[in-house]
């Protein structure tokens, strides 16, 4: 005979059965919990109110704030890299991108110098994140989630080159920009109260975001299933607009700002109006995710809220965004630098982690990285760790559901606490490495050879620990101790250089055909030919007085094509001045890769910009041509680079930055400075189409206007940016 509660039991589960849901004992705990992380774009370290430290932020983030009273406050996060894709794919595979060979944004082409002065090349770094990759996603799958993408995913070439969410373990998919698409004119055109508006206001006075309901669909869809959403924002990338108007009318007037005119990068402060409206819009939106899971019954555990079963995580994919050359977005200030720079600024980001479990309006100076997510979310769901994964992170659960302040909780694989973490960003004008251990942070230049004014290691003191107190010392790296600390320096360098090297980093190598005089420069080797017999290939080359010391074969397999990506792989260095390797199958196109003793690296056949590789490279199909070469190739016409004008490195080109780059030329132009430009000073058939009031003289705002119609005119797919396919 069944008990009271029993015979309870067997008739909810029978009238379970007979519906198709699943059934919860009446007394039964919490079911496996939830998981929503949101990853915002460039949101920098003081662009959310509950973060400032020095001046106050004009911003307002009620929502943000509101989670952080719910949960847990990091004051010592950071992102795993200083720009988007190596982040998103390092948070998504657990991998520390140093080790993954994604260290930047695009990657997937061979070495080459950005134009003739750049005394530096990046490294080869990966194009994407591997589809076999064990991603978060996989992991939770097998522990019966099931998993969703809403927004921006950037973990390849492309924002829709391959591999897609769904391709590496997430079973839906969502990436409409919703309200950030793109302004014809951040002037005019808001969203109206219009029932035909596809971006009407809602009852709050917030365009309407597709993106968010996204979100919302696969949380409805799916709030019956343990769930993980990765909700990644566009917002607060540039383009630099808004379209609600009333949040910009309320921070021009804030501001005392007129937004016809963008701030210059060189005003101090949080002065830019559409940024700011852009951060509240982003709280706004975050904020509806939240009430939804406040408001909405959990199906899984009848008489309790989704949100009490829910862990959230807020974060950033990497610093705030500064701005391009002439217009300001935000300011990390009382940090150095921004976004494309390992500094403080370029890697501190917001962290708040609220839920089941966690004590609630908690502050911790404790460090974490986006690293740590995958373990955590591992032992938050109670799923376990997949078999030969490597995780680069640390296990955050201890802390959280422990005591948040006690850095003792945070341990390594190894059982030690956790007192370090290192960034690599061989990259743009940064090309640096940096490791910070307990209070200090090392910085590592890679361009430091005869450049006056760039020191080789940087020493700063962030903080200063007593016993369990801990107060600012140098969060702004404005005091280098390095010649004041050569011990510690040293140290601290060659433990940089051990993980470094454990993790087979890449690294910058010097230009050959840099204008700029540089020590070795006239040493560099030289290819004298090359041979392919069956699939190997073999290369001759001269010294002349640098010894070769590396040869990396870079090959493609899908050359010409419109996601061109490039491999690479060690040749051998054999006696004669030779280099070989087997091509794999399926390689197109290749090329040789000399490094020399001096740090300078020599392409065979030579790559101008980043061009498309095979447009320059040996092909397959047309060695039996080549084969009678014996000097180097000469370079190929080289075509306007996307990083000439792509200010933030982010991959593509927003209206913003193309139109900023053909701007500068209007004060050139402009030979006698009367702010106007006659037909003489602009030679261009442009002009009769620019000159719209006929006075044989142009404006600023004409002259612009040419640059604003050859952007819409070359942007194919209409999505806002130029990729490089548009661009060339």
């Amino acid at each position: 005979m069944f008990a009271p509660k029993s015979i309870a039991f067997f008739v909810a589960s029978s009238l379970a059965l007979m519906v198709g849901i699943t059934a919860v004992p009446l007394n039964a705990g919490p079911p496996k919990p939830n998981v929503v992380l949101i990853l915002t774009d460039d949101l920098g370290w003081q662009d959310v109110k509950c973060y400032d430290v020095d001046d106050p932020s004009p911003m307002e983030t009620p929502n943000i704030d509101a989670l952080a009273e719910r949960g847990v406050m990091f004051w010592q996060a950071y992102s795993p890299a200083p720009t988007c894709a190596p982040s998103r794919c390092a948070i998504m595979s657990g991998n520390h991108p140093a080790r993954a060979q994604k260290t930047h944004v695009v990657g997937g082409a061979p070495p080459s110098a950005r134009n003739s002065h750049a005394r530096m090349m990046d490294p080869w770094y990966s194009g994407r994140i591997p589809k076999d990759e064990m991603t978060l996603a996989k992991a939770l799958k097998q522990n019966g989630y099931v998993t969703g993408h809403a927004g921006k995913w950037h973990m390849a070439i492309d924002h829709n080159a391959f591999p897609q969410p769904k391709d590496v373990g997430f079973d839906s998919t969502q990436s409409n920009r919703g309200a950030h698409s793109r302004m014809k004119d951040r002037l005019s055109g808001f969203a109206t109260n219009s029932a035909d508006d596809p971006f009407r206001l809602d009852a709050d006075g917030f365009p309407h975001h597709q993106k968010s309901e996204d979100a919302f669909t696969f949380l409805r869809q799916n709030k019956d299933k343990p769930f993980f959403l990765y909700y990644a924002t566009w917002l607060v990338h540039s383009p630099i607009h808004t379209r609600s108007k009333a949040l910009l009318d309320k921070y021009v007037k804030r501001l005392g700002v007129d937004p016809r005119h963008p701030n210059t990068k060189e005003t101090p402060g949080q002065l830019n109006p559409f940024y700011c409206a852009m951060v509240e819009m982003l709280d706004h939106y975050v904020g509806g995710v939240f009430d939804y899971l406040d408001q909405t019954e959990d199906p899984r555990w009848p008489g309790h809220m989704l949100s009490e079963n829910t862990y959230v995580i807020f974060t950033s994919d990497n610093g705030g965004m500064e701005g391009g050359p002439q217009e300001r977005y935000t300011d990390n200030n009382p940090l150095d630098r921004g976004k494309i720079s390992a500094k403080e600024g370029g890697t501190r980001v917001p962290l708040i982690i609220a839920g089941p479990g966690i004590a609630k309006g908690q502050q911790t100076d404790v460090m974490a990285n986006g690293l740590d997510f995958y373990p955590t979310i591992l032992s938050l769901t109670g799923s376990a760790t997949p078999r030969d994964k490597h995780l680069d992170g640390c296990d955050l659960a201890p802390l959280l559901l422990g005591d948040p302040t006690d850095p003792t909780l945070v341990k390594d694989p190894g059982g030690a606490v956790r007192d370090t973490m290192t960034w690599h960003f061989p990259h743009g004008v940064a090309l640096e490495s940096t490791i910070r251990k307990g209070d200090y942070k090392l910085i590592r230049n890679y361009d430091h050879v005869a450049n006056a004014g760039t020191p080789e290691l940087e020493l700063f003191q962030l903080y200063e620990t007593k016993g369990d107190q801990q107060s600012r010392v140098d969060i702004e790296e404005a005091k280098n101790l390095a010649s004041k600390m050569p011990e510690r320096t040293e140290s601290m360098n060659r433990e940089l250089t051990r993980r470094l090297t454990e993790m087979n980093a890449s690294y910058p190598s010097y230009n050959p055909d840099c204008k700029e005089e540089l020590p070795g420069k006239h040493a560099v080797c030289t290819v004298l030919s090359h041979q392919k017999t069956g699939n190997k290939v073999a290369f001759t080359y001269r010294e002349n007085g640098a010894k070769v010391l590396r040869a990396d074969l870079l090959y493609t397999l899908n050359g010409g094509d419109r996601y061109e990506e490039w491999f690479r792989k060690p040749a051998a260095l054999t006696p004669g001045m030779k280099a070989s390797a087997d091509l794999p199958d399926g390689t197109t196109h290749y090329l040789i890769n000399l490094i020399d003793e001096n740090n300078f690296l020599r392409s065979y056949p030579t790559i101008n910009g980043k061009e498309k590789g095979s447009a320059s490279a040996l092909s397959v199909t047309g060695d039996a041509e080549m084969k009678s070469k014996t000097t180097t190739m000469p370079p190929t016409k080289r075509r306007v680079s996307p990083s000439d004008k792509d200010t933030n490195q982010d991959g593509t080109i927003s209206r913003t930055e193309y139109v900023s780059h053909f701007m500068a030329g209007f004060k050139r132009k402009d030979k006698n400075k009367d702010g106007m430009l006659g037909p003489t000073e602009h030679a261009h058939p442009s002009f009769a189409t620019a000159d719209r009031d006929k006075n044989d003289q142009l404006t600023r705002k004409e002259f612009q206007s040419i640059f604003e119609r050859q952007f819409t005119r070359q942007d194919k797919d209409e999505s806002g940016f130029l990729s490089q396919d548009e661009l060339n």
